[in-house]
């Protein structure tokens, strides 16, 4: 599959399937719906009218089912009929596991995706997953050619037209996005530490003309980035913060999406079980889905200004390594006036923020929230963020709060909570909120030395909730802008391989930023949304994407 090109194109045109061979792939009733005449090119002369029908007549999807149509070159695979409210309408899982199971083999290959108008960026990323661009198995290497799988997309319902080209450029941008967060979150530290990271970060910026900021090694611990440089000080590969900014003319508000970099994570000196840490290459996921979803949505038009920010570091075991009751002051620290953040504090002026400066740490291996809280708190401080939304591979108790194919939201505001929600299901990178509760949870953090620990006191106590609370306790609780903590530690991955999770609800979330009418359709802001009573009451204009 690594060697395997992307193409989505309006018709995919004609061909014998044992020279193409073709995956024709939706909801069984959606399938009765196309028309002979629209497969019979593909499928004939290998296929009749009749085989085709009755093939159909056979199919019981539960959840999914397929039939072979001609030996292994053409096969017809049901999607679910109905999902729960809490997945996506697209059944996007379920199209990754069936075109990993059912595409029959070949240099050139066909999918037909048939759905309706709305599931069609969902659909498209479900695609992408199915085909990992990392692999170093010998045999992959030495074979050279280039194979390609041609989708085409048949749309039923309204609005069941032929798919613009607009939107077939969308699609293109963003299953890139998908795919390139996947290689890199594949790729082990030996050859995706810091400094290949951050040529991935030049090499998007080069592409997009824009010169990243980069703050590296001693300079972070000099401009006061405790828990960056803390983390990553003990590795071969020095720590670094780096930044793309995109900043078009009229642009009315600043977002800053922040990911978790961390190329791999022993755990540091409160290290890991040899069962525990294999897999902790994928500790980037959060970085790797912030630059993948940067890069298509500043080339789909994203008019408002977006900064990536990207906090990496190794955790690693040495000689300079941070020792559990060490001390470390953070970036937040370096606000004046700043003092300890608890609930309830008057909202301070802008520049002079509510927030903890030092943090003692009594586990090496919560160590993302520490990185993170360097990356919030700049980007409040040094980019005027209006809206800051930090990703992160941060808790193996996400998967137990939430599960495997929905990560956890954390944020100070109830209509982003629903949107984020909504976006996951509209894009299939599934959501589901976490408890948001300062004022009970933050107090597991209290030290006796230092503004705050780094890990809870109670780990039965809502875990994956008070590590995101620490986050954001470094640009405080009453900030007057929107905060949103998205904790993708299992959908990062499905088995052994990386899903790219994240690019597809980045996108979707701020669709209504973006000049691009696909986008603009999946994204629920903009649109109404439920929001629950006890909202914090902040400044609408800061909350909304329009």
């Amino acid at each position: 599959m690594a060697n395997v090109g992307l193409q989505f194109q309006a018709s995919a045109g004609d061909s014998d399937p044992q020279s193409r061979p073709l995956l024709l792939l939706g909801q069984l009733h959606h399938l009765h719906r196309v028309p002979w005449s629209h497969v019979r090119g593909k499928l004939q002369p290998r296929v009749t009218e009749e085989l085709w029908q009755a093939a159909l007549s056979t199919l019981n999807p539960n959840p999914t089912d397929s039939c072979p149509l001609y030996l292994n070159y053409a096969t017809v695979a049901a999607l679910p009929c109905r999902v729960s409210r809490h997945n996506s309408p697209s059944a996007a899982h379920f199209i990754t596991r069936l075109v990993r199971t059912c595409l029959p083999p070949g240099a050139h290959r066909c999918i037909v995706m048939v759905c309706e108008q709305p599931e069609v960026f969902a659909s498209a990323c479900a695609l992408a997953r199915a085909f990992p661009l990392f692999t170093h198995r010998s045999g992959a290497s030495r074979r050279l050619e280039k194979k390609t799988v041609t989708v085409e997309f048949f749309l039923v319902g309204q609005d069941n037209g032929p798919v613009e080209v607009s939107t077939l450029q969308c699609l293109a941008n963003a299953t890139d996005g998908v795919r390139l967060a996947a290689r890199i979150v594949d790729t082990p530290c030996n050859e995706m530490n810091t400094d290949t990271f951050l040529e991935e970060i030049n090499k998007v910026g080069k592409e997009l003309g824009i010169i990243p900021t980069i703050i590296r090694d001693e300079e972070l611990k000099t401009r006061g980035f405790g828990g960056i440089y803390g983390v990553g000080k003990a590795a071969l590969h020095p720590p670094a913060l780096a930044v793309l900014s995109h900043t078009p003319d009229g642009a009315t508000q600043t977002i800053a999406w922040v990911g978790k970099g961390i190329v791999y994570d022993t755990g540091g000196l409160s290290i890991k079980g040899k069962t525990t840490m294999p897999g902790m290459k994928r500790d980037c996921g959060g970085a790797a889905a912030v630059l993948g979803a940067f890069r298509a949505a500043i080339k789909q038009g994203f008019k408002d200004n977006l900064h990536a920010v990207f906090c990496l570091a190794e955790n690693s075991v040495g000689p300079n390594a941070t020792r559990p009751d060490d001390i470390h002051l953070l970036y937040s620290g370096n606000f004046k006036g700043a003092h300890a953040s608890v609930p309830g504090n008057p909202v301070p002026e802008r520049g002079s923020l509510p927030c903890p400066r030092t943090v003692e740490i009594n586990n090496t291996d919560a160590e993302g929230r520490l990185v993170l809280a360097d990356g919030v708190s700049y980007a409040c401080k040094d980019l005027g963020a209006d809206i800051i939304l930090d990703m992160a591979t941060l808790t193996g108790a996400q998967g137990i709060a939430t599960g495997k194919y929905h990560a956890a939201v954390l944020t100070n505001s109830a209509e982003w909570e629903a949107a984020c929600v909504k976006a996951g299901r509209k894009c299939g990178d599934l959501v589901h909120p976490l408890v948001y509760c300062p004022e009970l949870h933050f107090s597991e953090f209290t030290s006796a030395v230092a503004d705050m620990k780094n890990s809870v006191a109670d780990r039965d106590n809502s875990p994956s909730s008070c590590a995101g609370l620490f986050i954001a306790s470094h640009i405080g609780f009453d900030w007057p802008g929107v905060w949103v903590h998205l904790d993708i530690a299992a959908p990062v991955h499905a088995g052994e391989r990386a899903t790219g999770f994240g690019v597809a609800l980045l996108l979707a979330l701020f669709g209504r930023a973006s000049e691009d009418p696909l986008l603009n359709l999946v994204s629920p802001l903009g649109c109404e949304v439920d929001v629950e009573e006890g909202d914090l009451g902040r400044d609408s204009k800061r909350r909304r994407l329009v």
